[in-house]
């Protein structure tokens, strides 16, 4: 069956079935000054009942005696690390570990996230079940001192033709999946041959879509697979924040996957088109917000609207553009907006969350 073919199918939910066999996984932990984070971090990998674990710390050079206190875990035999005298950045440090993975699967975490018990075992349960998925993923857990206590029941499994995945997610244009809580056969990895460095704030988000053009996608439900940990040090809010730079790369992302990828994408070409529209929208949606917006530290609004007119040329005969070019006329506003209209918006936001939650398809 082709990926068009496959694209016209909807996912599938069916009940989880236990884990029968013991796999092997390989949980690559890049490091940069996260030392102190890396004791938990390794402890909730090693605590994984049902599978067989190893653990292969890489350190980027990190100045905060990261290196040392992973030299401590690798007591552990099941524990290894390599250490850069140089630092790297973090597509090579990804990739050099991944490299190195000798599992049947394969999980990049950060040294500053968790996983949470029994996640291993879950998502390979799914992948064990279907050999025709490619990677597994489910929900990971904001937090930022103390996690939560973790969902750890499991409601369904979720198998979506990879052709189907990728129209669900170029509708939108954007990423449902954080990386902690993936779980992909180091077949794949090693077919897609990591993260791409030229897209380094959205090389995840080419990976699952390059790894649905390869294979189907499942999902965990109803369970927290992973912990994320959100401070002020993360990696992305450091170097890469701002949505221009958010969104050009995403519009990188597509034209990479749709002229690069050849013939596992050849019948699905048509969702360029549609990807590249949805940007548009998002990227002029922000930009009337930031046009409405007294504050020095928004994107520009200008930027915004020619990035989305470059991304999508047509959007300027919409009414979404027209209605953009009154904001910008009216300027911000200088009244708060009502308080029924702040309610409404978180709602719609709740709302849109929690749909995510359940399906892991943002909308």
């Amino acid at each position: 069956m082709s990926l068009a073919d496959a694209g016209r199918r909807t996912a599938t939910r069916e009940r989880p079935r236990p884990l029968r066999t013991r796999p092997t996984v390989s949980v690559v932990v890049p490091c940069y000054n996260y030392g102190r984070y890396l004791p938990d971090c390794v402890a909730s990998i090693l605590a994984q009942d049902g599978v067989d674990v190893d653990v292969l710390i890489v350190d980027d050079a990190s100045p905060d005696g990261s290196v040392e206190v992973a030299r401590q875990l690798a007591a552990d035999p099941r524990v290894r690390v390599i250490e850069h005298v140089v630092n790297r950045g973090h597509i090579a440090t990804y990739n050099e570990g991944l490299a190195k993975a000798t599992g049947d699967y394969v999980v990049l975490l950060s040294a500053d996230d968790l996983l949470t018990p029994g996640s291993l075992a879950r998502s390979t349960a799914l992948l064990e079940a279907h050999p025709e998925v490619g990677f597994v993923y489910g929900f990971s857990a904001a937090f930022d001192e103390t996690p939560p206590a973790p969902r750890t029941r499991v409601d369904s499994w979720s198998i979506w033709p990879g052709g189907e995945w990728m129209r669900e997610n170029c509708e939108q244009a954007t990423n449902p999946v954080s990386t902690p809580e993936v779980v992909m056969r180091s077949s794949m990895m090693r077919t897609l041959e990591g993260y791409d460095g030229r897209v380094p704030h959205a090389a995840d988000f080419l990976l699952w879509l390059r790894a649905a053009a390869h294979g189907h996608v499942g999902r965990v439900n109803g369970v927290d697979q992973a912990f994320y940990r959100v401070h002020g040090a993360n990696m992305h809010v450091q170097e890469f924040g701002g949505m221009v730079r958010d969104i050009r790369e995403r519009a990188a992302v597509l034209d990479i996957l749709f002229t690069e990828e050849g013939e596992p994408v050849a019948e699905l070409r048509h969702l360029h088109g549609l990807a590249k529209a949805a940007l548009a929208r998002t990227a002029l949606s922000l930009a009337g917000q930031a046009a409405g917006r007294a504050d020095p530290a928004s994107e520009a609004p200008e930027d915004l609207a020619r990035l989305a007119a470059s991304i999508d040329p047509e959007i300027r005969a919409t009414g979404r553009w027209r209605r953009y070019e009154r904001l910008l006329r009216r300027g911000p506003r200088r009244r708060r907006p009502s308080a029924l209209r702040r309610l409404a918006e978180r709602v719609d936001r709740r709302l849109r969350w929690g749909r995510w939650r359940r399906r892991g398809i943002r909308v």
